[in-house]
């Protein structure tokens, strides 16, 4: 919607479900590469492993790390992971961890990291383990994921949908009318 609103070439929402599906699949053609993936409970990261194996038997499962549920990341923390991550030899590392921590977490230490991709996916390591069933097709074609996501898990899920999204809209729209302005100067 952001890429339609400032006539982006972006015309198809891309979630990180999407992501984690089509790398993934191109990984496994090619065979030979190494993924790490941190974030969510040890179970899920068991199943999402096995599943893994299943899905895409030419992808190595490099490491994985559940990282201690806290609001932020010490220094400490940030540089075990790092250490975690670049002893893992990876091609690919996926973080499953809530917004934004995730974001913040992978800006600290990107430039420390020793990957060529990495990417914060959110929810998807609790879909593809199948801890959380992801809403259908109408809700995400719509643009309403988010919707069945609240009302499944509001005392979670409000705080942040009550500041993000206002926040993501009012750039969006700030930055739209940035360009109208200059476009007529």
């Amino acid at each position: 919607m952001a890429s339609r609103i400032l006539g982006g070439s972006i015309r198809k929402r891309i979630t990180g479900s999407d992501l984690f599906a089509a790398l993934s699949q191109k990984m496994n053609a090619y065979s030979g590469y190494r993924v790490f993936l941190m974030g969510s409970t040890p179970k899920t990261l068991e199943k999402i492993c096995a599943r893994m194996a299943k899905d895409y038997p030419n992808i190595t499962i490099a490491g994985s790390y559940s990282p201690p549920y806290k609001s932020s990341f010490t220094p400490d923390d940030i540089a075990k992971m790092v250490s975690m991550v670049n002893h893992a030899n990876t091609d690919v590392l996926w973080v499953a961890m809530t917004a934004p921590k995730q974001e913040k977490l992978l800006y600290q230490c990107f430039n420390e990291l020793n990957v060529p991709f990495a990417g914060a996916i959110g929810a998807v390591f609790d879909f593809y383990a199948k801890n959380i069933i992801r809403p259908n097709a109408f809700f995400q074609n719509m643009g309403l994921e988010w919707l069945p996501r609240l009302l499944q898990e509001p005392r979670r899920l409000y705080k942040r949908m009550a500041m993000s999204a206002p926040m993501f809209l009012g750039a969006v729209f700030k930055e739209y009318l940035i360009k109208k302005l200059f476009k007529h100067h």
